[in-house]
This record gives structure tokens, sequence and C-alpha cells, in this order.
């Protein structure tokens, strides 16, 4: 499936691929992709993926598919963790900052996700 979502006033191009579209109808419950912005010692992007509902700001993207966009922060630069506790990063014009693309698929019993800024 492919479908376009406006955050922040931005469009963004959202793409599933036949099995996270399978995965979706036979899960019966929603999901949310939200897509993760970084900002730290360095910039990393993430597409997590949580229960429908969980947040406000989400946007429908198909039966069962909502998404986000969330920049986050730290308060510290760790270089060993992966999974540190991060906590909203109001930016100024978060528009400059919403992703062109996401796509989502479903492989090996697990969403995997990745957005990026030039088309795609």
């Amino acid at each position: 499936m492919q479908t376009t979502v406006e955050i922040s006033g931005r469009s963004v191009e959202v793409q599933t691929t036949s099995a996270a579209d399978h995965a979706l109808r036979e899960s019966g419950a929603g999901i949310l992709a939200e897509m993760e912005l970084y900002f730290s010692c360095l910039i990393r992007k993430k597409v997590r993926f949580h229960p429908v509902g969980s947040h406000d700001d989400e946007v429908a993207a198909g039966e069962g598919l909502t998404v986000r966009f969330r920049p986050v922060m730290t308060a510290s630069c760790p270089v060993d963790s992966d999974e540190v506790p991060v906590a909203d990063f109001p930016i100024q014009k978060p528009e400059a900052y919403v992703p062109r693309w996401l796509h989502i698929d479903y492989r090996h019993g697990k969403w995997v996700g990745e957005f990026g800024y030039v088309n795609s």
C-alpha cells in the first residue's frame, strides 16, 4: 500500500509491503509507526512500533496503521548504549525535520521500518 499523510504541514509518503499489509489485517489491532529523530552527540533515525492510540498526534495512514514524528534528545551522550532515556525535543519549525517518506515491512514476525529525507 502507498499513501500520503500530512505531518506538521509536510507531506509524508507512507509505503507498506504486502507482508506488512497482511500482518495489519491479521492482527486486528492497529500499530503506530513512530519516526524518531534522536538529537544528542549524534543524530539517529529509528522507527519504533507501538499500539495505536498511544499518542494524541497520531495520523491515520491506512487501515490499522497510524504514524507520528517524534524528535527526541538525551541529557547525556552515552556511546555504549543504544537504548537510553529520551525526552521530547521541542523544535522550532518541525516541518523542516519531518521526513519525506516512511517504508514499513513485516519480516520474521517483527515490524521493520525506515524513513528518509531524500525522495526514494
